[in-house]
């Protein structure tokens, strides 16, 4: 038993229950700076962490616009111009922000190369030797990949790896023979496009085609390239972000050559025509395309010839993939090509819209 008296105890009472205060003060004031730090991890109003790098929010800022001009020409994906020296097709890119209508009401801050979404569609003769001059007139440093391509390691685009980066208002020139990696000896369909802050580069639309004609190409009556891609579009700023598979960067837009229904293309077909459309998925999302009105056959995959083709009606193609189908037009009527997931066939959720397009066959 304590026979101390309650005197006694009195100032070892008083030192504990100031030392428990001070403690208790301690606790709310680290809580307080805690707060504070998170403040900094707050929502921006898009949905996403404000808590992340600079590099990384950068990246997620949207593309100025100021200065930009609207782009001169209405379609993008045409064939690119070429020049012959000492039998070396030479073809000429330009990287620069454009803005791009891809509906009549609507338009985005794209970076592209010459000015167009897709970017120009290069085609050679398998085997031909090729120089390409890309001069960059974005704001920010780029390098280009030639991808599924068989090019010189120092020919590869990886900066810091095999090139430097090529500065705003640098020039790099790239030469190459035109014959799919691994030494295949067929052509298909390939694509070239960034390789440095592929986030942000590819996302703002710096892909394009490349195609390799086989030496005894099958012949369509129609033949299509088509690029798919998805945008970031803030629909009262006009304000343009690289989509991402993130809060508040997922896209609200959805193009097909650079296009969203329905301003899309539609292609025109005669009953027994057969066509080929080249798919390439180059965005940074999975889409399951599907044709009404019939099957089609797969013929090839990234470039190569399959060896046993095969049927379907709906096809996933993503990020960088390339699938070659083929399909004979059977019936007369309106038939629509779009991708299978309901909110890529829409312009900012108002459908229809996006993924779509008609081949309308008489």
């Amino acid at each position: 038993m304590d026979e101390r008296s309650s005197t006694d105890r009195q100032p070892t009472f008083w030192l504990a229950a100031a030392g428990l205060l001070a403690a208790v003060s301690a606790l709310g004031l680290a809580t307080v700076a805690l707060v504070r730090a998170g403040d900094s991890t707050m929502s921006d109003g898009m949905g996403m962490s404000m808590g992340g790098s600079a590099s990384m929010m950068g990246h997620m800022a949207p593309v100025s616009a100021d200065g930009v001009p609207e782009a001169t020409a209405s379609r993008g994906g045409q064939r690119l111009p070429y020049t012959v020296e000492d039998g070396v097709w030479v073809f000429r890119l330009d990287t620069r922000p454009t803005l791009w209508r891809i509906l009549p009401a609507r338009t985005v801050t794209a970076w592209t190369y010459n000015g167009v979404v897709p970017a120009p569609e290069i085609r050679v003769p398998y085997g031909q030797r090729v120089r390409v001059v890309v001069t960059n007139s974005l704001p920010d440093a780029t390098t280009v990949h030639w991808h599924g391509i068989d090019v010189p390691n120092a020919m590869d685009g990886v900066p810091g790896l095999t090139q430097d980066l090529i500065p705003p208002g640098g020039t790099f020139t790239y030469e190459f023979d035109a014959v799919p990696a691994g030494g295949g000896r067929a052509g298909g369909t390939f694509v070239y496009h960034s390789h440095f802050e592929e986030d942000r580069q590819l996302g703002l639309g710096l892909w394009g085609a490349f195609v390799i004609e086989q030496k005894r190409a099958v012949r369509y009556e129609v033949e299509k390239t088509i690029l798919i891609q998805e945008w970031n579009v803030d629909a009262t700023t006009g304000d343009t972000r690289p989509a991402m598979e993130m809060d508040g960067m997922f896209p609200n837009f959805f193009t097909l050559n650079g296009k969203s229904f329905p301003a899309t293309e539609t292609v025109k077909m005669k009953v027994g025509q057969r066509a080929l459309f080249r798919l390439v998925g180059a965005g940074a999302f999975t889409h399951p395309m599907h044709l009404h009105g019939t099957d089609f056959t797969i013929v090839a995959k990234d470039g190569q010839p399959l060896a046993t083709p095969y049927k379907a009606d709906v096809l996933q193609i993503g990020s960088g993939e390339r699938y070659d189908i083929a399909f004979t037009a059977r019936r007369p009527g309106k038939w629509l090509f779009h991708c299978h997931i309901g909110h890529h066939t829409t312009n900012d959720g108002e459908g229809p819209g996006g993924l779509m397009m008609i081949v309308d066959v008489t």
